[in-house]
């Protein structure tokens, strides 16, 4: 399914009976999937299923929508904030779409950016949590992706909310794109609300009184996703100034392909065109030969692409020496609340390490 298509069905964008039809269909399936969930939520608060402790802190990264929320950089500051205080932490992730013996994009994204860090892909989070704590020896866990995992207990609940999306146009899968009721967030003992810079202050306000609604004890902090250059093959680097002077052709396989877009425009480079392929895109070579075709008629100077997709494209990419191909390396800035969900973080590790 193309995911532009989708997302302009499900927000209503899309018009004419066949949208109609098919949306009636989605909220059929969203009915059978929120009763599934709600079950399965009950199950574990009535302790009918087995919620399992891992004996070391656990600090779960997650989300209550599908698509790009700035998890995965949330994730990189939690473990640089670990590996300050000298602590052997494991990342726990599922690794969606990973093939045997190879790290998926975000798992590798990780392991590049957090190197201190033991990374466990296993669908089974009780499972990777076993083997990080006895055969990597690991006195922390960061769950990446985890709001939903209940099957392990953590001790610190952090979710990301896109500030340009945050409730999935208010509608559970198929329909919509919250993986469960936004009332859910009760369970959080944080929020972080990613790409608050794009909102203005009132809809910022509105945001965060509705959030509070959920838990009014929750912690709500505000953050941004901060470019800080484009690094290259090889490790050479492009500053965000030079980036002004060049024609880009941009291509990404994310869940939020408009704010990586947008936040090219807003540096001050010149979008000559922009390929969006759907989230988790496997590369071939013929996309990257596509790419780079378009890329040289355009007469393009540089072919930008997100870290995610940089990790998945790099060796095909390096066969086309002709227009440079880097990406953008981006990093988690909070614009507000870092204190308090740093000492959140530090209060639960405390004696517990």
């Amino acid at each position: 399914m193309d995911q532009d298509w989708y997302r302009k069905l499900i927000s209503g964008r899309s018009s004419g009976w066949t949208a109609k039809f098919l949306c009636s269909l989605l909220r059929a399936a969203s009915g059978i999937y929120s009763i599934i969930i709600w079950a399965r939520n009950l199950a574990y608060d009535k302790k009918f299923l087995k919620i399992n402790i891992s004996g070391v802190p656990v600090i779960c990264v997650g989300n209550i929508t599908v698509g790009g929320t700035g998890k995965t950089p949330l994730v990189i500051w939690v473990c640089k904030l670990l590996a300050k205080k000298d602590i052997r932490y494991a990342i726990l992730t599922r690794g969606y779409k990973t093939k045997k013996g190879k790290l998926s994009d975000e798992p590798a994204i990780l392991a590049k950016n957090c190197p201190q860090a033991k990374v466990v892909v296993n669908p089974n989070r009780t499972m990777g949590a076993e083997k990080a704590i006895s055969k990597l020896a690991a006195t922390a866990l960061v769950l990446d992706d985890g709001f939903q995992h209940r099957g392990l207990a953590r001790d610190i609940d952090i979710v990301t909310i896109d500030a340009m999306c945050p409730f999935g146009y208010d509608k559970i899968l198929p329909a919509g794109l919250l993986r469960e009721p936004a009332k859910n967030l009760k369970r959080a003992d944080a929020v972080v609300i990613t790409r608050s810079n794009q909102c203005n202050q009132d809809q910022m306000h509105s945001l965060e009184k509705k959030i509070s609604t959920f838990n009014p004890d929750m912690i709500i902090t505000k953050a941004m996703h901060s470019p800080i250059c484009a690094k290259l093959i090889g490790g050479n680097q492009i500053s965000l100034e030079e980036l002004k002077d060049k024609n880009i052709f941009a291509f990404c396989g994310i869940g939020n392909p408009d704010a990586f877009l947008n936040t090219i425009i807003e540096l001050g480079g010149n979008l000559v065109c922009s390929q969006i392929y759907n989230d988790h895109h496997h590369y071939t070579n013929d996309d990257i030969a596509d790419i780079y075709e378009k890329a040289k008629y355009l007469e393009a100077d540089l072919v930008l692409s997100t870290q995610k997709d940089w990790t998945k494209t790099t060796l095909l990419a390096s066969t086309n020496p002709d227009i440079p191909f880097a990406y953008l390396q981006i990093e988690l800035k909070f614009v507000d609340g870092e204190e308090k969900i740093t000492q959140l973080i530090e209060n639960t590790l405390a004696g517990k390490i």
